[in-house]
């Protein structure tokens, strides 16, 4: 059974940081590209950022461009979101993906992406 579980999200002032935590288990997961995407009330799903199967290729929205990073740890099948200065517009339910997406592929769609997880909550307070 596969399983994506988020972990790490809080209440944060705005320019605080959080990392964001994602395990995976049940797959193959260094063939699996792993990606974030966050979804605020009355928002649709929005893409975030994502990393690419052997770690070597990341992607960012422009929104968090310069201020969050992802890496992945193989040996741990965990792959994690580092927010920094982060703003109250980040406020959102984020949540983990893993998809078979190869080095042609955007990242950013969420049909690319095969298992999700349930999502964690962050908070961020002007």
């Amino acid at each position: 059974q596969v399983q994506l579980v988020e972990s790490g999200g809080g209440l944060v002032q705005a320019g605080g940081s959080l990392r964001l935590s994602c395990a995976a288990s049940g797959l193959a997961f260094s063939n699996y590209a792993m990606g974030w995407f966050r979804q605020a009330p009355g928002k649709e799903r929005e893409f975030v950022s994502a990393i690419n199967w052997s770690g070597n290729d990341a992607h960012f929205a422009n929104f968090v461009r310069g201020r969050f990073t992802i890496t992945r740890d193989d040996a741990k099948n965990s792959v994690f979101l580092q927010m920094n200065s982060l703003k109250p517009e980040d406020t959102a339910v984020y949540y983990c993906a893993a998809g078979r997406i190869g080095f042609t592929g955007s990242y950013r769609f969420e049909y690319e992406y095969d298992y999700w997880g349930q999502g964690t909550q962050v908070t961020v307070s002007s």
